[in-house]
């Protein structure tokens, strides 16, 4: 995914927070059965080389797992928060199967509509 508004799309998807990343995981609903994924690593994180290190990580990991545990359709975004650098990269393997564990679990169980898109934290 290289667009600004498929990454906003996907915030108003699933989200699995792990300690090194969020996960967030967005159906698309456009009849194509390709599984996309993105990433995002913010200045907050650390400097370009830290970010670039970050994003190899995960590419890693997204290319080892999402064929395996990711969503036909889908949407797949994944957003590097302060500490994922350390973390080992066998916890971070473990920690992205709990996370579309989790997803998955939420999905096959959630029969209501998806949240709202508008009033989050603006004291609506």
């Amino acid at each position: 995914m290289s667009r600004r508004a498929d990454f906003l799309a996907a915030n108003r998807g699933k989200r699995a927070p792990m300690p090194g990343f969020v996960l967030l995981v967005r159906e698309r609903a456009d009849g194509d059965p390709a599984m996309r994924f993105g990433i995002t690593v913010t200045k907050k994180i650390g400097g370009a080389v830290v970010r670039n290190r970050m994003k190899r990580r995960f590419r890693v990991l997204a290319r080892e797992l999402l064929p395996l545990h990711g969503y036909a359709g889908a949407d797949h975004v994944l957003i590097g928060r302060d500490g994922g650098i350390e973390r080992d990269f066998t916890l971070l393997r473990a920690e992205l199967e709990k996370a579309l564990g989790k997803i998955a679990r939420a999905t096959a169980g959630d029969n209501r509509p998806q949240r709202a898109a508008h009033g989050r934290g603006k004291g609506a």
